[in-house]
C-alpha cells in the first residue's frame, strides 16, 4: 500500500511543479521568494503548489499588492521562506547523516548547522540583504534570531516525524531509495505546520517580512503598482532595489513596535524547549 501511496505523491509532485515552474514566472513576486516556492513544490508537492495559488499567484492583473496584504498571506510567505531554505539544508543534512551513518546526535547537529546555515546565511540575510540598505553584516544581525525561532519549530515537526516513519517505511533510511525523499517530504509538510505559529509571532511584530511585490520599472522611470506595504521595485537579483521600509515594512499587520529583549528572550526559551520536546518524542536522544 505505501508503495502506491509513494507512486501517487511523486506524480502529484511531478505535475504540481510542472505548473508552478511554468507559472511563477508572471508573478510579481521577488526572486528568491519564487525560488522558494519551486524548493518548497519539490518537497511538499500539491501543497505547494496549493499554497502558491492561494497565498502568492495574482488572481487579477495589478492586484498582487492588495491580494497578498492579508496577514495569513504574509505569514504564509515567511513560513514558505523558511521552510525551503532551512528544509533544504536539513534535508541534505540528513542525507549525508545517513550516507556516513552518523550516530543520533551527530546527525541531528549536522542537520541543524545546514538548516541554519543555508536558511540564514543565504536564504534570509544573503538574499534579503537589499532590505537592510545593501549590507549584509546588517542584514545577518538583524535576520539571526527570527531564523533561530522559525528553524527550531521546523525542526520540532521534522526530527520526530523522520524519526518515527523511518522503521515503519522500507527503503526510508536510505538516501538514494525513493521512500527517503517521501519521509523528508512529509517531515516538511509536519515542520511546515509547526513553523506557522512563530512565523505569525514573528510577521504581526515586525521581526520578518512575507509575500513581497516586486514589479519593473518603465521607460519613464515609473513603477507599476500601489506599495501595498510591501515592495514595489525594480527587480535586482532577486530582491527589491527600492524597499518600503517602516520597522520591516509590516506596520499594517503589527503595532509598529518590535518587542522588547525580554519578550524576545521567552520566545527563544519557547522555541528551543519545543526541539528538546522533539528531540524527546523522536527518542534515541537522551538514552
Amino acid at each position: 500500500m505505501i508503495e502506491g501511496i509513494m507512486v501517487a505523491w511523486f506524480v502529484l509532485t511531478g505535475l504540481s511543479l510542472a505548473f508552478v515552474v511554468v507559472d511563477i514566472p508572471k508573478t510579481p513576486e521577488s526572486t528568491v521568494l519564487k525560488w522558494a516556492f519551486v524548493i518548497l513544490v519539490v518537497f511538499t508537492g500539491p501543497f505547494g503548489a496549493f499554497f502558491y495559488v492561494l497565498g502568492c499567484r495574482e488572481p487579477l492583473k495589478g492586484m498582487h499588492e492588495q491580494y497578498v496584504s492579508a496577514t495569513w498571506r504574509q505569514v504564509l510567505g515567511s513560513t514558505m521562506h523558511c521552510a525551503a531554505g532551512d528544509g533544504l539544508g536539513i534535508i541534505a543534512g540528513a542525507a549525508i547523516g545517513a550516507v556516513l551513518h552518523l550516530s543520533p546526535w551527530r546527525d541531528f547537529a549536522l542537520e541543524y548547522a545546514l538548516g541554519f546555515g543555508f536558511g540564514w546565511a543565504y536564504f534570509q540575510a544573503f538574499a534579503m540583504r537589499d532590505m537592510f540598505g545593501g549590507s549584509y553584516i546588517l542584514s545577518l544581525r538583524e535576520t539571526f534570531i527570527p531564523e533561530l525561532v522559525s528553524m527550531n519549530l521546523l525542526m520540532t515537526g521534522m526530527i520526530p516525524t523522520m524519526k518515527i516513519l523511518m522503521p515503519r517505511i522500507e527503503g526510508a533510511g536510505d538516501p538514494f531509495q525513493p521512500a527517503f525523499w517521501f519521509t523528508m517530504s512529509m517531515a516538511l509538510i509536519v515542520g511546515f505546520v509547526l513553523a506557522y505559529p512563530i512565523n505569525w509571532w514573528l510577521v504581526v511584530n515586525n521581526m520578518k517580512h512575507g509575500m513581497l511585490t516586486v514589479r519593473p520599472i518603465d521607460d519613464r522611470g515609473a513603477r507599476h503598482g500601489s506599495h501595498g506595504g510591501h515592495v514595489d521595485a525594480e527587480e535586482n537579483g532577486g530582491h527589491g532595489a527600492s524597499i518600503d521600509r517602516d520597522s520591516g515594512g509590516h506596520d499594517e499587520h503589527g503595532g509598529g513596535e518590535r518587542p522588547g529583549s525580554g519578550t524576545i528572550l521567552v520566545m527563544i526559551v519557547i522555541t528551543f524547549a519545543s526541539l528538546v520536546a522533539g528531540l524527546w518524542i523522536a527518542g534515541g536522544f537522551f538514552g
